[in-house]
């Protein structure tokens, strides 16, 4: 919060003149300043937003004229929609791949899983949504471009929809091209490690063992080496959602999706220094939050994980 907010105010330029023009009036220019306390010197104003946050006021967006807190209560969830799905996809995906790829090491299907995973770190979310919106949208037209039907939408507010399951299968359809978008790469991490994971597990003692007492091999990949794998997987999915973050600003750019991301970018193309502050808060806090949520799922794949005092 500290670092965010210097560098924010670094930031060449002056907020009310992109919110007047370049010829604003003297006496609006101070009226507005003193409105938002931007004519207090810099480390005031840091300690009354350090005071302010203490008690849960973001701050007054300039742009927006809003409170930063009830505009990231709005786009949050849309956010949050995109990540989730994102992440849902690369799991699905991922796993299936990497344990086809760790069985089949050196093999057709394992040369096909490692070239789509090399793929997928190598190419950037926005340019993967750029192409889905080329082919899928406007050549084939299968799907909408722009926009997201949120799935907890009032149904006479959405066209074509008269209940709230029309909602819903219309909010899939305009969500499959940026979850796509935007879980290529998590689903490419996480089929590299899946396979690497599987690969060492493979070739553990517990699992030479378990062949050689005649154990079936599609027994010994489920009971044996799948739960042992899983913690790198675990690892690189939490700490995903740091680059899940950064994607999901260009890919809600890129579809047009109201959600943080495009939240973030308009408060720094308009220098809202308190819009930007809250936003990168709130991204801090997602994320410190999925890692949490990673370290307590630890002790529920490996029994030797364990947080208390023995």
């Amino acid at each position: 919060m500290t670092i965010t907010f210097f560098l924010a105010n670094q930031i060449p330029g002056d907020p009310v003149e992109i919110m007047l023009g370049p010829t604003p009036a003297q006496e609006q220019v101070e009226a507005i300043r003193a409105r938002y306390g931007l004519d207090r010197p810099i480390h005031v104003r840091y300690f009354a937003y350090l005071s302010s946050v203490a008690v849960g006021d973001l701050g007054q967006s300039i742009y927006y004229d809003r409170p930063v807190l009830e505009m990231i209560i709005l786009r949050l969830p849309v956010t949050l929609l995109l990540m989730l799905s994102a992440f849902a996809f690369a799991v699905i995906t991922a796993i299936p791949l990497g344990v086809i790829s760790a069985k089949r090491r050196n093999e057709p299907a394992d040369h096909i899983s490692r070239i789509i995973s090399l793929i997928g770190v190598s190419t950037p979310s926005f340019w993967i949504g750029l192409v889905l919106i080329i082919v899928f949208a406007f050549y084939l037209g299968w799907f909408p471009a722009r926009g997201l039907v949120l799935p907890w939408a009032d149904p006479s507010t959405v066209r074509g929809a008269a209940t709230q399951m029309e909602v819903i299968r219309q909010t899939a359809h305009h969500l499959f091209l940026p979850m796509i978008g935007l879980g290529t790469l998590q689903m490419a991490q996480i089929t590299r490690i899946e396979r690497s994971s599987m690969v060492d597990s493979l070739q553990g003692e517990y699992v030479k063992l378990a062949r050689a007492y005649g154990v079936p091999e599609s027994t010994i990949v489920r009971k044996h080496a799948f739960q042992v794998a899983q913690l790198p997987v675990i690892t690189i999915i939490g700490l995903g959602l740091s680059t899940a973050l950064g994607g999901a600003v260009l890919t809600e750019t890129v579809f047009g999706i109201q959600g943080m991301g495009r939240l973030i970018i308009t408060a720094i193309q308009n220098q809202d220094y308190e819009l930007i502050m809250g936003t990168t808060l709130v991204f801090g806090f997602v994320y410190v939050i999925g890692v949490i949520i990673t370290d307590i799922t630890y002790s529920y794949l490996d029994p030797r994980v364990t947080y208390g005092d023995e």
